[in-house]
């Protein structure tokens, strides 16, 4: 009977490893399979490739985006890595975030040089106004005999009239930052010399006292 018994165990114990193998078999053969024929999503990937090109040949989101535009060359390289490792899911989701990011950088470049060809706008047309005063300055003083520097009056009012034009030459070929930047500059030498000159105007000599 003892023979019997673990004789029947054991038929019963191979049958239930036959039906889990045959159960798993057929499961894991076909895992195999669809991951062999997995491929690459060569589109989306190509895609992504042309967008954060774009984006990195596109000046204005070059200066006014270099944030997202890092982002967008980032999600390109992991994509790459994700491909090379043969996880595809993964890669073609990072090709999605290169791309959103990369149209993002585009839009939020147009926006700032907008923002920067207003700031730029203003501080020129400030300018012209703030020459003429400063010259019309100038020459009063002269007129007045107040003890200053002239040579070096007109020296600096020249050199702020040259940053004026360069600014305006600067904002005629879309150089909005540098446009900015030079108009203050002007500014801040215009605006120098006219506090010279209103130092000078508070001094009365002491012959001219009655």
């Amino acid at each position: 009977m003892g023979r019997v018994s673990l004789t029947a165990r054991r038929r019963k114990s191979g049958g239930i490893m036959k039906t889990v193998r045959f159960c798993f078999g057929p499961a894991l053969v076909l895992a195999i399979l669809l991951a062999g024929c997995a491929k690459p999503p060569v589109e989306e990937m190509n895609d992504a490739e042309a967008a954060v090109a774009r984006a990195e040949n596109n000046g204005d989101a070059v200066a006014y985006a270099p944030t997202t535009l890092a982002r967008a060359k980032d999600a390109l390289r992991t994509m790459r890595a994700e491909a090379d490792a043969k996880r595809y899911d993964a890669a073609k989701a990072y090709a999605a975030d290169a791309i959103a990011a990369a149209e993002r950088a585009i839009a939020e470049g147009r926006e700032g040089a907008e923002r920067a060809r207003r700031e730029a706008q203003a501080m020129l047309s400030e300018l012209p106004p703030l020459i003429a005063q400063t010259e019309q300055g100038m020459d009063a003083a002269r007129g007045a005999g107040l003890d200053l520097d002239f040579d070096s009056l007109y020296t600096d009012f020249d050199g702020a009239v040259r940053n004026s034009e360069r600014a305006a030459d600067a904002f005629s070929s879309g150089l909005y930052a540098d446009a900015t930047a030079r108009g203050r500059t002007a500014r801040n030498g215009l605006s120098d010399i006219n506090m010279r000159i209103a130092g000078a105007a508070a001094v009365v000599p002491l012959g001219r006292k009655k």
